[in-house]
Order: C-alpha cells, then sequence, then structure tokens
C-alpha cells in the first residue's frame, strides 16, 4: 500500500519514471544489477538485510548510483550512519511530497539532500567536544543487533532473521554491552528506550500525539 501510495506521487511529475519495486533485500540487489536506474528510493527496514549493510551492498555493485533513504525513522536514528554508508539523501516518511521530489530531482544530479534537522546532527557528530552517546560506537551490524535485543527478540528469533549462528549473535551481544558499558538486557532495553531508538517507541509517540490532538 506504501509503495503505491509512492508511485502515485511520482506519476504527478513528467520527470520522473518508476522503473521497478522490490518488497525486500535480495529484491533490491536483484534488480539493481540488472536494470539501468538513477534514483534507489530506499527504505532501512527492508526484510531480509538491515539498511546500511543492504546500501553498501548496492554500492558495491554500482558506486555512482544516487540512494535516497525514505525510513520511519527520525535522522537522529539513522540518517548519519546512512549517509556514511554511501547515500546522497535522508528523509522520513512524516516528509511532505514536496520534499520528496525535491530530494529525488536533487541527488539525482550527484549532489546532497540535507534537511536542516539533519544538517544540525551532523554538526553535531562532527563536534570534537560533544560527548558522544554509547550507541554510536557500534558498528551497524551490531546497532542493528542491539535494537533486536532491546526489542525483546531472542538470541534464536535474531539468529534465523539473519541468517547468521546462535554464537554469533551472543558475541554480537557481549561486545554491544562491553561497548555501551552495560551488563544485561534490562539496561540495554532500557537504553534504548531513554534514547528512542526503538520503531515501536515511535508509533506509540505518535499515536498520543494524534490523541492529544
Amino acid at each position: 500500500m506504501f509503495r503505491e501510495g509512492l508511485k502515485q506521487i511520482l506519476a504527478k511529475h513528467s520527470d520522473m519514471h518508476v522503473v521497478d519495486e522490490a518488497g525486500n533485500g535480495q529484491e533490491v540487489l536483484a534488480k539493481v544489477l540488472r536494470q539501468k536506474i538513477d534514483v534507489v528510493l530506499l527504505d532501512i527496514t527492508l526484510p531480509g538485510r538491515n539498511g546500511p549493510e543492504l546500501l553498501s551492498d548496492i554500492k558495491k555493485m554500482k558506486p555512482d548510483l544516487a540512494v535516497l533513504v525514505l525510513s520511519m525513522h527520525p535522522e537522529d536514528q539513522y540518517a548519519i550512519r546512512m549517509m556514511k554508508a554511501g547515500a546522497l539523501g535522508y528523509i522520513t516518511k512524516e516528509s511532505a511530497p514536496e520534499e520528496l521530489i525535491a530530494a529525488i530531482r536533487k541527488v539525482s544530479t550527484g549532489r546532497r539532500y540535507i534537511s536542516s534537522k539533519l544538517a544540525e546532527e551532523m554538526a553535531v557528530a562532527l563536534d570534537v567536544n560533544t560527548p558522544k552517546l554509547p550507541h554510536l560506537a557500534l558498528s551497524n551490524r551490531e546497532f542493528h543487533v542491539m535494537r533486536m535485543i532491546a526489542s525483546g527478540k531472542t538470541i534464536k528469533e535474531i539468529a534465523e532473521e539473519l541468517t547468521i549462528s546462535e554464537k554469533t549473535v551472543t558475541t554480537y551481544r557481549a561486545r554491544i554491552l562491553e561497548k555501551m558499558n552495560l551488563h544485561n538486557n534490562t539496561e540495554l532495553t532500557l537504553y534504548a528506550i531513554e534514547n528512542k531508538l526503538l520503531p515501536w517507541y515511535f508509533s506509540l509517540r505518535d499515536q498520543n500525539q494524534a490523541t492529544r490532538e
């Protein structure tokens, strides 16, 4: 339904044509490889691969391909990671259609699209005098596993979803706790909630906001 809505928005602009669409990470890679595409509009929560890893795979296959990330996650959670991985822009699903169109046009020319909020986040990230939150020290895979653990998924569930061994997940967990100076899953979950790192937190927050309005 979301992709159909996007296609309707893009269809109103004669300089844009939807070449194809994909429902998971593997489909994205297969279609990017065999088709001529100017811009990939990428959701970072597709099944099969997490966002930064999928983006890295795309850039390995086609380094010059423009990728614009469209995500439900606010800029302060994934934007800097995605820009470092090769994205030319990052906007949220709450953005107006006009902003989406402007972003697509800009990245199609090879230029970066950076919102004012993202520019502020990047400035803070580059400021050596600003204390860095512990989760920023995690690699992309560690960050993804951390969010899965904090969401309540078991070691077995994470292993199956990421197609890795349970032992590997356990190793990631130990490394994450060490880097973040935490001791157990409870502390990890509380940290994720306090720093608004969980997708259900945003859904709940948005629902509460809508109820108040």
